[in-house]
C-alpha cells in the first residue's frame, strides 16, 4: 500500500469532483491496446489470448514479469514463455495500493474488490460502502498480511507493487495458488504515463475499450490545460518538500512532479537537476537557493502554517511562508482519513495540473476550483 508520505510528498504534486470520465505496442495479430505514454508494460495478442509484460517491476530491476491472460473456458496455449496464467475476466481481486482503487471505480469493477491491506486508507465512496457492508476484508499490511484470510477469499488475482526485489510475501501468496500481478505505475516518468495504467487494469476485465475512452478524456483535459498555461506571461518560481530527519527531501528535476510543475507554467527551482528520483539536501542549501521563491507547493500532511512552523521555525524565513503562498496537496480525505490525493492522483493528473495552473496563474481564466490543493492559513 503506497501510503509513504515521503514518496507522496511530491511524487504526485496535487482528484476529482470532476469525475469525468504512441509508442504503440507491437502485436502479433491485433493492435487493440495502444499506449502513448506508459513505458512500463506492453501487450501482445495471440488471438483471444493476451500476453502482458511488465518490463521493470521495481526500481533498478533487470528482469520483468509476464502474464498470460486466457479467456475463461479456452485452453492455455502450449508455449507460455514462463508467464503466469490468469483467466479473464477476473471475478475477484485483492489490491495493495490505494492508487489501484480508482482504476476499478472508473472501469465499473469496484464490486470485484474483496480485500485490501488496511481498508481505512481507502477514500472511494463506492468501495467504502462495500467495506461497511463487509464485502471487502482488511488483510493486514505487508509481512503481516493475513494469508489464512486470503486463502479463504481465494481471489483470482492479487495486484501488488514493490519497491525492491524482495518477492517474499508475494511468493507465499502464489504458493497458495493465487497469482500475483505487479503494477509498476509509480515508475512512469510522465504524468499521463501513470494515468495510462488504467489500460493495464482493463486488460484483466476485458474492458480495453472503456479504458481507452476514459484515458482519452484525461489526456484531452491535461493537454488543453497545459496549452492554456503556455499563455501565462510569468513563470512563478517554486519550492517543494520539507525536512525529514536531517535532510530536505524534494523531487529531482526529471521527476514526475517536476514535469507537472513545468506543464503548469512554473519555474521549479531544481528543474535543471537530472535526477528522476528525490533529492536529499541540507536546509542551508535549500534556503540559499529558494528563500525568495514565489510559491511553496508540497508540504506533506501539514494542515496549516502553525503546524509547519512547529516542525521547524526556520521555515518562517521563506518568502512564501511570510506571504502565505504555501500549498498542500492533502486537502481532501476519505471517511476514515485516507488521502484522496494519494488514491486518485495517479489516474487524474489533469486535475492536479488544473490545480497548479489555478495556483500559479490566477489571472488565467480557468473554470476550476482547487480540489487536491489548498493554501495553508
Amino acid at each position: 500500500m503506497r501510503i509513504l508520505w515521503l514518496l507522496a510528498l511530491s511524487i504526485l504534486m496535487a482528484r476529482c469532483s470532476e469525475k469525468q470520465t504512441e509508442s504503440s505496442v507491437h502485436s502479433e495479430t491485433d493492435t487493440s491496446t495502444h499506449l502513448r505514454y506508459a513505458q512500463g508494460f506492453k501487450v501482445s495478442h495471440r488471438g483471444s489470448v493476451k500476453m502482458v509484460e511488465v518490463g521493470i517491476p521495481f526500481p533498478g530491476a533487470r528482469t520483468g514479469f509476464k502474464y498470460l491472460l486466457v479467456p475463461r473456458g479456452e485452453p492455455v496455449p502450449g508455449n507460455i514463455d514462463g508467464a503466469r496464467v490468469i483467466y479473464t475476466p477476473l471475478r475477484s481481486i485483492i489490491c495493495t495500493s490505494t492508487s489501484h482503487i480508482p482504476l476499478l471505480d472508473y472501469l465499473g469493477e469496484s464490486n470485484k474488490l474483496t480485500g485490501f491491506p488496511s481498508t481505512d486508507y481507502i477514500s472511494s465512496e463506492k468501495v467504502r460502502a462495500r467495506i461497511d457492508s463487509g464485502f471487502v476484508q482488511d488483510m493486514g499490511v505487508d509481512k503481516s498480511m493475513n494469508l489464512e484470510r486470503l486463502a479463504m477469499l481465494r481471489p483470482d488475482v492479487v495486484m501488488g507493487y514493490t519497491m525492491t526485489s524482495d518477492y517474499g510475501q508475494f511468493k507465499k501468496i502464489e504458493e497458495l495458488g493465487v497469482p500475483v500481478v505487479i503494477n509498476a505505475e509509480f515508475l512512469e516518468k510522465h504524468p499521463l504515463g501513470r494515468a495510462e495504467w488504467i489500460k493495464f487494469m482493463a486488460l484483466f476485465f476485458d474492458k480495453e475499450r472503456e479504458a481507452d475512452s476514459i484515458f482519452n478524456v484525461i489526456e484531452k483535459n491535461y493537454l488543453e490545460t497545459k496549452l492554456l498555461a503556455k499563455s501565462a506571461k510569468n513563470k512563478p518560481t517554486v519550492l517543494s518538500g520539507i525536512v525529514y530527519g536531517d535532510a530536505w527531501f524534494m523531487p529531482g528535476g526529471k521527476n514526475y512532479a517536476s514535469q507537472i510543475l513545468k506543464d503548469a507554467g512554473c519555474a521549479y527551482l531544481w528543474q535543471e537537476n537530472e535526477s528522476n528520483g528525490f533529492l536529499e539536501l541540507s536546509f542551508e542549501s535549500v534556503f540559499e537557493k529558494a528563500h525568495e521563491a514565489d510559491l511553496w507547493i508540497g508540504v506533506g500532511s501539514n494542515a496549516n502554517l502553525a503546524q509547519l512552523k512547529a516542525l521547524d521555525h526556520r521555515y518562517t524565513r521563506f518568502k512564501p511562508f511570510v506571504q502565505r503562498q504555501v500549498y498542500t496537496s492533502d486537502a481532501k480525505h476519505g471517511a476514515k482519513g485516507g488521502s484522496e490525493f494519494l488514491e486518485l492522483g495517479y489516474l487524474r493528473p489533469d486535475i492536479i495540473l488544473k490545480d497548479l495552473v489555478k495556483i500559479a496563474h490566477p489571472d488565467i481564466s480557468l473554470n476550476h476550483e482547487l480540489y487536491f490543493h489548498k493554501r495553508l492559513e
